[in-house]
């Protein structure tokens, strides 16, 4: 594996680029750091006619202060308003008229802006992420105008129940920790959040030591390089200018186990959606394989024995699966299902029976096998194209400080235990968990539950 020296404080006086990898199952990877901190990370695949640029910013949810919950993603809406050199329709015109996409997300621990282009069109895709990353101007109206879209997409957020049940896990799970908050903010805070202070948050936040540029397909590095030090050149991010110091992420309390909670939110939906899980690990928790395998076979996809049992048995849901989150210091591991409300206690029960048939029995060498095999699997079919290879070169950048080339994955995997498997079960899965409830259900129905009904 290739592990990258972290950023803090001034870079060095020229940029120092190197070679990262030579992966045969995809391209070469290479690093630059240029003078004041900003990463540029990119990898080479001839093969292919496309390219992935992404510029990705170590800044989230868990980020913001209570009263500026949504700060983030209210900026992220605001970056594609316009620019000293472009309108909103220039940023979106420009890339689709070479067939190009842009996009962005906002998660609780970055922020990614980035376009999909033709390769010979990379020059154009730099050059307009990179603008409007940098040199947005976040006019007043404009503020008003996506507060307005941002409340409508709160409000269809809460007009999705198998979406908002996890919001209601997360805040069950992490209480009052910046992990348990909405990634959109709340309405409440988006109608208070000032021009001001979004355009604070951005340019407090958003400097070169928290940034990683990456991009993966038929590319030229050195290109790249030049490519976005001229986008950036006068700009608040310009490379040319002196470094400093790398803003760390702010002091935020611990991530610590909290009394299980049962969260109740009654809705005239036509299911119940439930979400039963706990505290997870870390996602730089060296277990984290051996959790990935464990959630494949318990619920991981058709095979698994969540989805065998509750719906292929006994059809008491459509959709049923397992899921861990990992973030920098804590995670979750839960379960999902959907059903009718008058069968929330009985898919309860066959839930929490799985969960402790695994921690006594543990896995059979052939649920080992398949589990390592879905995870084999995921790791390689996802990233046949270059949008996830460009994610894959930031996260590493940015969130484990090292590059995993393909077969450094597909190793870690094959040499997960059924022990190990075992002993994450075995942490994970006995313990008292929260459970998360959104539908025309009672407090009476949830016999199973293991605290009274909060919320």
């Amino acid at each position: 594996m290739a592990r990258t020296e972290p950023v803090t404080g001034r870079g060095p006086s020229r940029p120092v680029t190197r070679t990262l990898t030579a992966d045969p199952l995809g391209g070469t990877v290479r690093r630059t750091v240029l003078p004041n901190g900003l990463r540029v990370i990119t990898e080479a695949i001839p093969a292919m006619r496309s390219v992935s640029f992404g510029v990705w910013v170590g800044v989230g949810s868990r980020d913001e202060t209570p009263a500026r919950s949504g700060a983030s993603h209210f900026l992220e809406h605001l970056l594609f308003k316009g620019t000293k050199r472009r309108t909103a329709w220039d940023i979106s015109a420009q890339i689709e008229a070479v067939g190009g996409e842009t996009n962005a997300f906002t998660t609780k621990e970055y922020t990614c802006y980035y376009a999909r282009v033709l390769d010979d069109d990379l020059p154009l895709a730099v050059d307009v992420v990179c603008d409007l990353v940098a040199n947005s101007v976040i006019d007043p109206a404009d503020v008003e105008t996506e507060r307005g879209v941002i409340l409508e997409e709160i409000a269809m957020h809460d007009d999705e129940p198998d979406d908002e049940v996890h919001d209601l896990l997360a805040e069950a799970v992490f209480g009052s920790h910046p992990l348990g908050r909405l990634i959109s903010g709340t309405e409440a805070t988006i109608s208070k959040l000032t021009r001001r202070q979004i355009h604070d948050f951005y340019r407090r936040r958003y400097t070169p030591g928290a940034m990683v540029i990456a991009a993966a397909g038929n590319l030229d590095h050195r290109a790249v390089v030049r490519q976005v030090r001229a986008a950036l050149r006068g700009s608040p991010l310009d490379a040319e200018r002196p470094g400093a110091p790398a803003p760390l992420r702010p002091a935020t309390p611990a991530v610590r186990a909290r009394r299980p909670q049962v969260t109740l939110r009654r809705k005239e939906t036509e299911q119940a959606h439930l979400v039963l899980g706990g505290p997870g690990i870390s996602r730089g928790d060296d277990r984290r394989f051996a959790l990935g395998v464990l959630n494949n076979v318990l619920g991981g996809g058709m095979s698994s024995r969540l989805f065998q049992e509750v719906r292929e048995r006994r059809g008491l849901a459509y959709s049923v699966y397992s899921y861990a989150s990992q973030y920098a210091d804590g995670g979750t591991f839960a379960v999902y299902a959907g059903c009718a409300p008058s069968r929330v206690d009985e898919v309860l029960e066959l839930v929490r029976a799985e969960l402790a048939a695994v921690v006594e029995h543990g896995l059979s060498s052939d649920e080992l096998a398949r589990g390592k095999g879905m995870s084999r699997g995921g790791y390689v079919l996802g990233l046949e194209d270059t949008g996830s290879r460009m994610g894959r070169l930031a996260k590493g950048e940015l969130l484990y400080g090292e590059q995993l080339t393909v077969d450094q994955l597909l190793g870690q995997v094959a040499a997960v235990t059924a022990e190990q498997v075992g002993a994450v079960a075995a942490e994970l899965l006995t313990r008292p968990m929260s459970l998360a409830v959104i539908g025309p259900v009672e407090s009476t129905m949830l016999a199973g539950a293991q605290s009274p009904p909060v919320g």
